[in-house]
């Protein structure tokens, strides 16, 4: 053994390097401030080691250190997180060639901001000699008040190294190789994540913040980085609840997930074994499940078929934006590309017993959007309102901070779902206006006017409405009457037919009543038809009598629409004139219809 190293020996462990050692495990426990790249220089011949302080920084993220400097562990912890911080605050940003030093009102409002944010960031131990409190505003804002006043005595000497600069500005060292690194967005993701793992053991998805994210499980990791890292699904990730139940997974058939839209639940079953990136491609394959609405829009197709069609497209996009890694066995095909799911839909409804033996993520002949919450009820939220403001938020902050490649497809899907559709009510009231016409008033001196008292020497026409013309202004209204129609319905779509006909001056409907056999009800007030309405419950609804019943009435016009009401259990219709239903937001005709269906929730 070298002398040297018989005298290290000899001289027994350094108290100064374990205090600081344990000062900078205190930082490095603090998550925001480990994930900022910085590094520690404590050399003896460190030109840059403050001798009547503890630390500075440089502009190249090295915290520089005196050797031989005493002090307490937690005081070390609370001067290198000053440093770290002054780097996650953009104060000593990295950049190539000659360095202009910030002046001492600069350094001194700076370093007040950074001991501000650390009374509410605690890390190690607040020296006794610092004030309690600190103005408020920002750097700039301090230092140009302070050249202007000079710099309060009791913040002359906030900073970590005593009476000399504890930021330093440098050129970046070009020949090391890669970029000047932002230490200020490296901070802003480091926190973003922090509370995201905060909000996580709010939430019960962890039951600690120690030891780091390994605690999280791969798809609670995946799911956090879509909060932290990809703003597009961002905001639907952060409403979305995953459940984590194998027992659950196992009684419902759920192979790898499924997501339940109304309850914004994905399950998952957590004996599969996937990496994280393929985790993060299964979370965003079901949030845009979700987020798009592919179980209302479903409509009168086969629900599974429609699922197929709506996997091939996810699974395009996500390939497309390169979203993780997608496990083996989903579906995918190229020559879909650039389809939506209902054209893909009828691509693949042709062949039926093929389709089926495909699987989604939940198995084979199961899909993987769910109809109902698995687990308890519970209150829920406006979900249309919640997946519709997430997703165009996250396409806004996508393409703001040019994240990435996103297909044409998706944006449009986007950008579509931005605009809602009009309720019932007013689609109702569009058909209204386009297809039952309002009477048209004559001019006719046979009539006079009313309205010429003042002048009664000059003769005026007056307004009348030929019967020709009341009669023309009419519609039909064919209504199930049978004991399956829900009273709600009745009375909304009711309400809302007398309300528009009234605007309209309708003076007059032809009504017919239909369960098991047409009434012919003739022509009605249209704020009678309520009140002659009475639910029979003879068995099934047979409502095509009803309608030949009006194409052969003579009274009625041969251009008068005709409005069905329904609750979708009746007969195959054939109605040979402009026509539109009203049925239950739920229900579905046996059908496909011809003219507009008005779905009333």
């Amino acid at each position: 053994m070298s002398r040297a190293r018989k005298a290290d020996a000899k001289a027994g462990p350094d108290p100064a390097a374990e205090a600081f050692a344990e000062g900078m495990r205190l930082v490095r426990a603090n998550r925001a401030l480990a994930a900022i790249g910085f590094s520690v220089c404590r050399q003896e011949k460190c030109a840059g080691a403050p001798r009547d302080g503890l630390v500075a920084v440089d502009s190249d993220g090295v915290l520089h250190v005196d050797p031989t400097r005493r002090a307490e562990p937690a005081a070390w912890a609370w001067a290198v997180a000053h440093a770290v911080i002054h780097l996650g605050f953009g104060h000593v940003p990295a950049a190539v060639g000659e360095r202009e030093q910030p002046d001492p009102f600069d350094l001194a409002a700076r370093c007040v901001v950074v001991n501000r944010f650390l009374l509410g960031f605690p890390v190690g131990l607040t020296p006794e000699n610092l004030p309690d409190a600190y103005p408020d505003g920002d750097e700039e804002r301090l230092a140009a008040s302070w050249r202007r006043d000079g710099i309060p005595p009791r913040y002359e000497r906030c900073g970590t190294a005593g009476g000399a600069p504890d930021q330093l500005l440098v050129p970046w060292k070009t020949w090391n190789g890669g970029t000047a690194p932002d230490w200020q967005v490296a901070f802003a993701h480091a926190l973003t994540r922090t509370m995201a793992t905060a909000m996580d053991m709010a939430g019960g998805r962890r039951a600690s913040m120690r030891g780091g994210p390994t605690l999280l499980q791969p798809w609670e990791r995946a799911l956090s980085w879509f909060v932290s890292s990809y703003p597009l699904l961002g905001g639907v990730a952060a409403g979305i609840t995953l459940v984590a139940d194998a027992e659950l997974a196992r009684a419902h058939g759920i192979s790898v997930a499924a997501v339940d839209t109304g309850a914004a639940e994905i399950y998952i079953n957590p004996l599969r074994s996937f990496s994280d990136e393929e985790w993060r491609f299964v979370l965003a394959h079901e949030m845009l499940h979700a987020a798009l609405r592919h179980g209302d829009r479903c409509g009168a197709r086969d629900p599974y078929l429609f699922n197929i069609a709506a996997d091939y497209v996810i699974n395009g996009w996500l390939c497309e934006m390169q979203i993780g890694t997608m496990p083996e066995g989903l579906l995918y095909d190229p020559d879909l590309k650039d389809l939506s799911a209902e054209e893909v839909y009828d691509r693949i409804a042709g062949d039926l017993r093929r389709m089926r033996r495909l699987a989604t993520l939940r198995g084979k002949g199961a899909g993987d959007i769910l109809g109902g919450p698995l687990g308890s009820p519970r209150d829920y939220v406006d979900l249309d309102e919640f997946y519709r403001r997430g997703l165009a938020r996250g396409l806004d902050l996508h393409q703001q901070q040019e994240r990435g490649f996103l297909p044409g497809g998706l944006v449009e899907e986007i950008r579509a779902l931005s605009q809602p559709p009009l309720p019932w009510d007013a689609r109702l009231a569009r058909w209204f206006d386009e297809f039952v016409p309002r009477p048209e008033p004559l001019r006719s001196y046979a009539r006079p006017s009313r309205r010429q008292a003042a002048t009664p020497d000059i003769p005026r026409a007056g307004r009348w409405f030929p019967p020709e013309e009341i009669a023309r202004c009419t519609f039909g209204v064919v209504l199930d009457t049978s004991g399956s129609m829900d009273r709600t319905l009745l009375g909304k779509a009711l309400g809302a037919i007398a309300s528009y006909a009234e605007a309209r001056d309708v003076p007059a409907a032809r009504v017919v009543f239909c369960d098991a056999a047409p009434h012919d009800a003739g022509y009605l007030q249209v704020t009678e038809i309520a009140g002659r309405v009475r639910v029979r419950g003879r068995g099934g609804t047979v409502l095509q009598p009803g309608i030949d019943l009006l194409h052969r009435a003579d009274d009625f016009p041969p251009g008068a629409p005709v409005l069905v009401i329904t609750d979708g259990y009746c007969d195959v219709l054939r109605v040979r004139r402009e026509h539109a239903y009203l049925i239950p937001q739920d229900a579905r005709l046996p059908f496909t219809a011809r003219g507009p269906v008005f779905r009333v929730r």
